[in-house]
């Protein structure tokens, strides 16, 4: 594996985050953490000048993630609560540009625990709101000179986008060239046949990338076919950072759309310290397992 910026999300760390949990920046970087993905649940919470002040201090780069609940649904069949989901991406898209962050990621094309059987003209209906949504998003970031990272999810947390073909049609459908994907082993662990050979057919859409395991825990402690991940990775020419993502069971809103019931690793702690050590081996060949 070559070498990549290695980063921690937020979830791992406190949630709702906000600039006083900005504290926690000097241990991710004492781990040896490049990167940390502040994630956004509530953006009222959150300044640029706080964050890129202890990032700055810490030596840390930014990364910006959404937290998409039911309030934030730009596929909604009500236009009031598509332009809440837009607004708030907005928020996020200014946040992003004023730390420094090259995109925002994760799944915005609906909430998060979403799940619904619906008629195949109805689920078109869907994405065609997704669409259009996310093309407003999408030339409101281009402005800013930010990428969106949108992100496929398992079967069980949406109906929308589950696989990383369906992903790269919805960038198809949107049409701009700052909109790309995050990609996310323990979601493609769950829905790929092959994730090598996803990642591969998604080649240079592939703008952002999280990993934990297939329970959600540390990297290297499960099933998850980490050469061929590399691999594919290294044979599309990905540069970008690789963020670790867990949540902390206590985030109750965020835990029941992930269905987040029990505890992945023995520590929040022994998770970020071991999955970065086990991806940090990778890229000299070394095999923490």
């Amino acid at each position: 594996m070559r070498p990549h910026p290695i980063g921690l999300s937020t979830f791992v760390l406190a949630s709702p985050f906000s600039d006083a949990d900005t504290r926690y920046f000097e241990y991710v970087k004492e781990i040896g953490f490049d990167v940390v993905e502040v994630c956004v649940e509530d953006p009222d919470l959150l300044s640029a000048e706080t964050l890129i002040e202890a990032a700055s201090a810490a030596g840390l780069q930014i990364s910006v993630c959404g937290a998409f609940g039911a309030n934030r649904d730009v596929s909604h069949e009500d236009p009031t609560k598509r332009a809440e989901g837009r607004r708030y991406l907005e928020r996020c898209i200014d946040l992003a540009a004023s730390v420094g962050s090259p995109h925002v990621a994760g799944p915005m094309y609906s909430a998060t625990g979403k799940t619904r059987l619906l008629s195949k003209e109805q689920r078109e209906f869907q994405r065609l709101w997704a669409v259009e949504s996310l093309r407003q998003v999408a030339d409101y970031a281009a402005e800013r000179h930010v990428r969106l990272a949108i992100e496929p999810l398992n079967r069980f947390e949406t109906d929308l986008v589950n696989t990383i073909e369906q992903a790269v049609d919805l960038c198809d459908r949107i049409g701009r060239n700052n909109v790309g994907l995050l990609v996310d082993t323990f979601h493609m662990n769950i829905e790929e046949k092959n994730i090598g050979e996803a990642l591969i057919a998604a080649g240079p859409r592939v703008f952002h990338v999280q990993v934990s395991e297939n329970d959600r825990g540390t990297p290297g402690s499960g099933h998850v076919p980490w050469d061929d991940v590399f691999d594919a990775l290294d044979r599309i020419g990905y540069t970008g950072s690789i963020v670790i993502e867990s949540f902390l069971p206590t985030v109750a809103e965020i835990a029941r759309a992930v269905s987040l019931w029990r505890p992945v690793a023995a520590s929040m702690d022994a998770l970020a310290r071991q999955g970065y050590a086990f991806l940090r081996a990778q890229e000299t060949g070394g095999i923490l397992r």
